[in-house]
């Protein structure tokens, strides 16, 4: 089972939440709002886990935490997963737009000079400015758009950029987006929760709620769960291995 999108640190006891996953054999990846919050939140993976730590910025926070760019600079090279970076053009962010673009520029390009990370991307009412941006960087890593609610056309340019989508069962309850999902490139999608702030049944999502949106997927796709479960995994590999690679050339190159 695989929750490639969720906050660990902010759920209300977070020891907690990383034993079951622990005990259940889930990869998950634990996305972080601020860099302040990377050491804290890393610290709560324990030896021998699957659970990886992203170190991010997020939108909605980037005019307040703008001065920790540095912060973020010191530790990118620790980190092979960034997120949650991006863009929100939600009405009650708007007026911060040049903050956001000016912290997501900066973190796309230390992402490109360090030869490219797993990013996974926020894009609220923002898809066409985030693939912008993204076209506009190109090396900075493997963007994974993180519930995604672009349109059909948006989903398109997307896939030729060679972005991956991470797709919870909260994204799953509409329509819509049932939709892109069923449109999306079967090789590259992941599954994700977003808790604890995606809400199911009135409570907050936990990363084992995944497998709501791997049997969501299996009912879209019309395969067989276990087929379904397989071929995310497969995903997985190969998404990690790719990103290696490609650090591991840049460095090579850099000698």
């Amino acid at each position: 089972m695989i929750d490639f999108h969720a906050h660990l640190d902010l759920y209300p006891d977070p020891l907690s939440v990383v034993r079951e996953i622990s005990a259940r054999g889930m990869y998950v990846l634990s996305v972080t709002t601020t860099p302040s919050a990377w050491k804290g939140t890393s610290a709560l993976v324990q030896g021998g886990s699957r659970i990886r730590t992203a170190l991010g910025l997020h939108p909605q926070l980037a005019h307040l935490r703008f001065g920790e760019l540095d912060l973020f600079d010191e530790y990118l090279p620790q980190a092979m997963y960034v997120g949650e970076i991006g863009l929100d053009g939600g009405p009650e962010y708007k007026q911060h737009w040049q903050a956001q673009l000016a912290v997501f520029d900066h973190i796309l390009g230390a992402c490109k000079a360090a030869g490219g990370r797993i990013l996974s991307i926020h894009s609220r009412r923002a898809t066409s400015a985030v693939l912008d941006r993204l076209e506009a960087f190109r090396g900075a890593g493997t963007p994974i758009l993180h519930w995604f609610s672009g349109s059909p056309r948006e989903l398109e340019r997307a896939v030729a950029l060679g972005c991956w989508f991470s797709v919870g069962p909260a994204m799953l309850a509409a329509e819509k987006a049932r939709g892109l999902a069923r449109a999306m490139p079967k090789e590259r999608v992941l599954t994700e929760t977003d808790g604890p702030f995606a809400q199911l049944d009135g409570e907050s999502a936990k990363p084992w709620d995944a497998a709501r949106a791997t049997a969501g997927l299996a009912d879209l796709w019309n395969m067989p769960q276990p087929d379904v479960d397989k071929l995310l995994h497969a995903n997985l590999r190969g998404l990690v291995t790719g990103c290696r690679e490609s650090v591991q050339n840049l460095a090579q190159d850099s000698r």
